[in-house]
């Protein structure tokens, strides 16, 4: 038999994944493949027996195409150079590496020599198992390859880890636990359940971090997503498909919105990934979902505080694939909520640092805007199956908007809600998709209400000046003045709820109580149809 790597004395299953023809030797006697090389032999199982040995795809002479192969403790494994390199990744996961060459902050770096062909079994993003002498025991994963040089980040973190670990390379990224059993479930940033629920280890699992789809797979955002939140659903329509921010500073109530519109929003399922919340926000959420009943249709991927910084990076992506594929497979309108962002951005820098990467403005990373749209670009409605909408909060610091997290992610997304002094600024606030659906599939005079209030608070903002500045006012100035008033009290307050067809009849009914017909300027057959005759009275004695 020709050489190759030798494990023995290891317990467990073997997975062994090839080509077309031949895969797998089982621990009996076979034939060698129709193409003459040798296969992975698995010796030492007691008389040769048959027991132990699973298959999904047989093929002519005893090979089969997957084989899961039980190993006793006394077996020896001996896979050949010339196995494919699927069985050298499986190989590799039965191999411990412990030429540890640093550790550097929550980063560790280990030698894993190449194989005799040159090949290198391990891949970016892999994940892998760290284990000392003392107990420790953690996942980490590859994120940088350097010849033979693994740099590796160990989820626990390094505290407590010596330079005689050893790693063992599992040879598959980073998974997450997707069924429908997961409704209703919080797990943890590395996708432990969090809750006391059923035991998920044999449902369906997929990869984290893919590809966002295809944009020939997508459609062009038609149809909105209501949020009985007035300021968001008349001003600033939210669109399916859509990516959109909440930007705004720390101590504004923005969890206490996000949470709002994910218990409002008319979406099938949602996702709630939290970056590095201290537990009274994670009990708020929680709490707050429950007690709205819809937490049967919620998944939570919740990163406290004083968990390692490397489950901070996976959690949107955890959300992002379970969403995905609630939309593509199950055709559901997904809707996902992550807060907070600049705490991504921040866990980025950290690991940035210890890697000693050359920073950027700031002392962000180079790539921060690649990282960021890379999770971004996952909102889509696709073709066949639902749809994935993305609202997420970032903060601030200094409420600096050119700070380099809002600023990139201003490019990226298609526009964001300004959170500010506890309510929402109609004049910071921008969704670039609303035209797809305003007065297409809500209310005809949807866009003519939108643009005259934004109108006449503009003005209202203005008369506001000139009474601080002790200016006379107008007869004008004082129904502005009122109306501004109005408006504040009626629909920037983020604890307002009500529908999208009942916020236009009180805005009718607020420009009725401050102005007359024609004071509007709006479309006469949009007036002698929608404006509340009964307030005209009280437009008139302002204007008298």
């Amino acid at each position: 038999m020709s050489a190759g790597v030798v494990v023995t004395g290891r317990q467990g299953w073997l997975r062994a994944v090839g080509g077309t023809t031949a895969v797998v030797q089982a621990p009996w006697p076979a034939q060698a493949g129709a193409d003459g090389r040798e296969r992975p032999v698995v010796a030492g199982a007691p008389g040769g027996r048959r027991q132990g040995v699973r298959c999904d795809g047989r093929f002519p002479g005893g090979f089969f195409r997957n084989a899961w192969v039980m190993l006793p403790a006394s077996c020896t494994v001996v896979l050949p150079v010339s196995h494919s390199c699927e069985g050298k990744r499986v190989s590799q996961s039965l191999a411990r590496y412990s030429n540890i060459l640093a550790i550097v902050g929550d980063i560790l770096k280990v030698r894993v020599p190449e194989h005799g062909d040159g090949g290198f079994s391990v891949a970016f993003d892999d994940l892998a198992l760290v284990e000392d002498r003392g107990g420790f025991r953690s996942l980490a994963h590859v994120i940088r390859l350097d010849r033979e040089v693994v740099s590796l980040q160990v989820f626990a973190g390094t505290k407590g880890l010596s330079t005689e670990a050893t790693v063992q390379f599992l040879g598959h990224p980073m998974r997450v636990t997707y069924s429908t059993n997961i409704l209703g479930r919080v797990f943890r940033g590395d996708g432990v359940p969090l809750d006391n629920g059923p035991d998920l280890s044999q449902d369906p699992q997929l990869p984290i971090g893919g590809p966002s789809a295809n944009p020939s797979r997508r459609l062009l955002a038609s149809k909105m997503i209501r949020t009985d939140v007035p300021m968001i659903d008349v001003f600033n329509s939210l669109v399916e498909s859509q990516k959109i921010p909440i930007f705004s500073v720390a101590g504004e109530p923005y969890n206490a919105l996000l949470a709002r519109i994910g218990i409002q929003a008319d979406a099938d399922i949602v996702v709630f990934g939290g970056l590095g919340l201290i537990f009274d926000d994670y009990h708020f959420f929680r709490c707050r979902f429950e007690d709205a009943g819809v937490f049967a249709r919620t998944v939570m991927y919740v990163n406290l505080a004083s968990d390692p910084i490397v489950e901070r990076l996976l959690v949107p992506d955890m959300a992002l694939a379970v969403a995905e594929r609630f939309a593509v497979e199950e055709g559901k309108r997904v809707l996902v909520l992550l807060t907070d962002m600049t705490a991504y951005a921040d866990a980025m820098k950290e690991v940035g640092i210890a890697m000693e990467t050359v920073p950027s403005n700031r002392g962000y990373m180079g790539d921060l805007y690649s990282q960021l749209a890379r999770r971004y670009e996952k909102a889509a409605d696709f073709k066949e199956g639902g749809s994935v909408t993305i609202i997420s909060v970032t903060t601030m610091p200094g409420d600096d908007v050119t700070h380099p997290v809002p600023d990139n992610t201003g490019y990226i997304t298609e526009g964001q809600f300004y959170l500010h002094g506890g309510m929402l600024d109609p004049f910071g606030s921008l969704s670039r998709l609303k035209q797809h659906v305003i007065g297409k599939v809500t209310r005809e005079d949807h866009g003519q209400v939108m643009n005259t209030m934004i109108r006449l608070f503009s003005g209202a903002t203005d008369a506001e000046q000139k009474q601080a500045m002790a200016f006379e006012l107008s007869g004008f100035d004082r129904k502005l003045l009122k109306f501004g008033r109005l408006f504040r009290e009626r629909f920037m307050a983020i604890d307002v709820s009500m529908s999208l067809e009942d916020a236009l009849d009180l805005c009718w009914k607020t420009m009725a109580e401050c102005f007359t017909p024609e004071e509007l300027l709006m479309k006469q057959h949009l007036i002698d149809k929608y404006y509340p005759r009964a307030d005209a009275a009280a437009g008139g004695v302002e204007a008298a």
